[in-house]
């Protein structure tokens, strides 16, 4: 998403800098606030529709900012985030630590082939293994090792510790309300992007 649009493509010429009676304050990192982007377009092009920018441009931002500081958390914690995905996923579903492939990749909401490559890969590692189910058909069971226990352990705490740092501006009434408001955006958009 570009920041200075508030779209995933460039719609016009770059704007000229605004005169500082017109210039919000800018979000972190320089760029444009969404309040900024949005009277813009509607200054520059009357009738975009503008609607959505101060709700989904930093909605992007923030994702982008989660995923770059996990992605650095993750490189720390010495390991990658399909595989604490996985790890997690099994460790969730308590003892023996155990699902079928197929499981995995609903939970994980990725392809069978997806949730294969990862699986072989935790394998070759030593943090699951891979036996015959007992369900019907070719069901493959995958199974978290004591090294992936350790591992899961270790790293769980490291990553929701910090993304706990990175919320606890929040009140607890905030996060109430955020919670909410994002489970029932999220619902909703579920359901429209699949029309």
């Amino acid at each position: 998403m570009d920041a200075n649009t508030g779209t995933n493509e460039q719609l016009s010429e770059p704007e000229p800098e605004p005169t500082p009676s017109r210039r919000s304050s800018p979000s972190p990192g320089g760029a444009p606030a969404a309040r900024e982007i949005a009277e813009a377009w509607q200054r520059e092009r009357p009738g975009t529709p503008t609607a959505s920018i101060e709700v989904v441009t930093p909605i992007f931002r923030l994702a982008k900012l989660f995923a770059d500081d996990r992605a650095r958390v993750l490189r720390e914690a010495g390991i990658d985030a399909a595989t604490l995905d996985l790890l997690s996923t099994l460790r969730r579903t308590g003892q023996p630590y155990a699902l079928s492939a197929g499981e995995l990749a609903r939970r994980a909401l990725v392809t069978a082939g997806a949730i294969s490559q990862r699986v072989a890969r935790a394998e070759r590692q030593g943090l699951v293994v891979r036996s015959a189910g007992g369900g019907p058909g070719r069901n493959v069971l995958v199974t978290m090792t004591s090294q992936g226990h350790e591992l899961v352990e270790r790293s769980v705490d490291i990553v929701l510790g910090r993304e706990a740092q990175l919320v606890e501006s929040l009140t607890q009434d905030e996060r109430t309300a955020l919670i909410a408001a994002l489970d029932s955006l999220l619902t909703d958009v579920s359901a429209r992007a699949r029309l």
